[in-house]
């Protein structure tokens, strides 16, 4: 068994459990119930090392449905607000894509700083902070330095202004200052507003801070990189950019709008690994066949599946770690043993002598997910995981009952959501004009 963590807030401890009951990926308290995959993290920590020191970085989480990609990336998202990074992050949909022309690269924008974090706050909504740090360092620096205040802004922005539509982010910025310095608080509103991407119409814009541009479907990618430079001139590490829920590319149904995607996926590819960004990393999560599936996911764009491939050394049990791509490997039967004694130690706020059940009663309900779905229940654990929090809660709340009793009735069922969202093979999709309708010539 692990050793018992320290004592959980109660706030913690219900938002884990309610998380995990339901199904989803807690927002707080990740290294309470981590197991397993040191080696992805450390190749993880690293990035995040090189993003501070001035480099980019790049990496695709492949796993199953289920498999634990949105942990794992929020995991990762915890340790970067740690090394002082910022991170901004969104889920792709229906209407949220990497590349578009009818909003939906906005709206991911949108989303993506909506959730911008800090150290400080890491539940989001921190654009407003970062902005707010550079102006008050600039104050103070020009206080020390005897210079006018705008003199520092212009310097701290210079950087900025050498991105693609780098010098309308300056001016928006000093914008910002100015309606600081005049406790203006809707023109520093409307500076904040530009810079989540929530301007529509560029006569809005214009008419509320002089620029003539604002940030659309087609300078995302380079508002972004805007975005990382002004995070380090804040004083912050760099940015990470986080996109989860990657197979929605994979879905799309016309073959030119996935193609168009990835090509806005092969220019941030190809930045990353040519040196051509500084302080700005994106981590992207899906599933094996968004990656590669030969005839819609990235391998059936060429210039991607030769970046992307596979080490052709690393086979046999060898992994490498290196190269863009991270394959999440399933958790080992006793790594999840250990998974369920940590959510054992949280129902009990990390108090031992309040654990709900007995060591046993762990073995026990693995055996039972062992009958019911087979290897599944570790390999993809989401569903098992949610069974033993669900378990747990009953047993709390109605005291004196035998976990004996619950463990043979619990209900494990295999995750099907990947079968149920992929895209079927063979045989056309409606609307999807890159499949052969079959048809037979009668006799």
């Amino acid at each position: 068994m692990s050793k018992a963590p320290k004592t959980i807030k109660p706030k913690e401890r219900d938002t884990i459990i309610q998380a995990l009951s339901a199904g989803v990926v807690p927002r707080v308290g990740l290294p309470h119930i981590q197991v397993g995959r040191a080696a992805e993290i450390g190749a993880l920590v690293r990035d995040v090392d090189r993003i501070a020191d001035g480099g980019a970085a790049v990496r695709f989480v492949i796993g199953d449905y289920g498999a634990g990609k949105t942990f794992f990336a929020n995991l990762i998202r915890l340790i970067a607000l740690e090394r002082r990074c910022v991170t901004v992050h969104a889920d792709l949909g229906p209407d949220r894509r990497i590349y578009a022309s009818g909003g939906q690269v906005r709206a991911l924008y949108c989303e993506a700083v909506r959730n911008m974090a800090t150290r400080t706050k890491p539940e989001g909504g921190a654009l407003a902070a970062v902005v707010e740090r550079l102006v008050t360092d600039a104050v103070k620096e020009a206080g020390e330095r005897q210079v006018p205040v705008e003199k520092v802004i212009d310097e701290k922005l210079a950087p900025i202004q050498e991105f693609v539509g780098g010098y309308d982010f300056a001016t928006v910025l000093k914008a910002y200052w100015r309606g600081s310095e005049a406790s203006n608080e809707e023109l520093k509103l409307a500076a904040l507003r530009w810079l989540r991407g929530e301007f529509s119409t560029k006569t809005e814009a214009n008419r509320s801070l002089g620029v003539r541009t604002i940030i659309d479907d087609d300078s995302v990618y380079d508002s972004l990189k805007s975005l990382a430079c002004l995070t380090k001139v804040a004083g912050y590490a760099g940015l990470l950019v986080m996109f989860d829920e990657m197979v929605n590319i994979y879905k799309l149904q016309n073959a030119q709008a996935r193609k168009s995607n990835f090509e806005q996926i092969l220019r941030i590819v190809n930045d990353a690994l040519q040196g051509n960004t500084a302080n700005i990393g994106f981590l992207m999560c899906g599933t094996p066949q968004f990656l590669m599936d030969t005839r819609r996911g990235l391998f059936s764009y060429e210039a991607l599946q030769s970046r992307l491939a596979e080490n052709q050394f690393a086979t046999k049990g060898l992994v490498d770690l290196s190269g863009p791509v991270i394959n999440l490997q399933s958790l080992r039967p006793e790594d999840l043993l250990i998974l369920l004694s940590n959510i054992r130690t949280v129902f009990a706020a990390g108090d031992p002598t309040k654990y709900l059940i007995p060591d046993e009663a762990l073995t026990a309900f693995m055996a039972h997910c062992d009958r019911r779905i087979g290897e599944a229940y570790f390999r993809t654990p989401r569903t098992t995981v949610k069974a033993f929090v669900q378990m747990l809660s009953v047993l709390e709340q109605n005291p004196g009952t035998k976990w004996q009793d619950l463990v043979g009735q619990v209900d494990v069922p295999a995750d099907l959501q990947g079968q149920q969202e992929a895209v079927p093979e063979g045989g056309a999709q409606p609307g999807d004009d890159d499949e052969l309708t079959s048809f037979r010539l009668g006799t």
